[in-house]
């Protein structure tokens, strides 16, 4: 397949998301946007996301699946507004979330034995063996990663977490 076919059936695997995104912004002038930092946090992002879940051949994967379930492994027994908060998710995203893990399986909710208004979430036996694997391709993704960031790495950490503790 040709790369103007490719770009017009955008069914590619390798360098599909580099081509699409040269070929939105060779399309439209983004102006003062190329320079906001919360744009290209978002550009980079959803391109990180979308690689990992070509890379897991979960085309469908969601973003916040991922951490929920780290954090669930994690913290068994953790209730939801903890989790939502760990993974810096309001209800009504968390909700749908488990209701989504729940549905495959993935996750049991149980009442919990301190406070009768609140349940309690921990991995299932299949949870744990899905989220093995993704971590597996996590570790994976995050190397490639790490391979563009480099040195780098530590302080680019540090300026997110920073964002995110600033505007927390």
């Amino acid at each position: 397949m040709d790369q103007v076919a490719t770009k017009r059936s955008g069914r590619a695997s390798n360098g599909r998301d580099r081509r699409t995104r040269k070929a939105a912004t060779s399309e439209a002038d983004l102006g003062a946007l190329q320079g906001f930092i919360g744009f290209n946090l978002r550009l980079a992002q959803d391109v990180s996301f979308r690689a990992f879940a070509r890379q897991t051949g979960q085309r469908g994967l969601r973003p916040g699946r991922f951490a929920a379930m780290m954090v669930l492994r994690d913290n068994p027994g953790i209730t939801q507004s903890a989790l939502g908060r760990a993974i810096a998710r309001d209800k009504s995203t968390v909700t749908p979330l488990l209701q989504d893990l729940q549905r495959r399986g993935l996750v049991k909710r149980h009442p919990s034995r301190t406070d009768r208004r609140s349940v309690t979430l921990t991995l299932t036996e299949a949870g744990e063996a899905a989220l093995r694997e993704l971590v597996r391709h996590a570790r994976a993704h995050d190397q490639r990663l790490d391979d563009i960031v480099g040195d780098a790495k530590a302080g680019f950490l540090a300026l997110l977490r920073r964002i995110a503790d600033d505007f927390g």
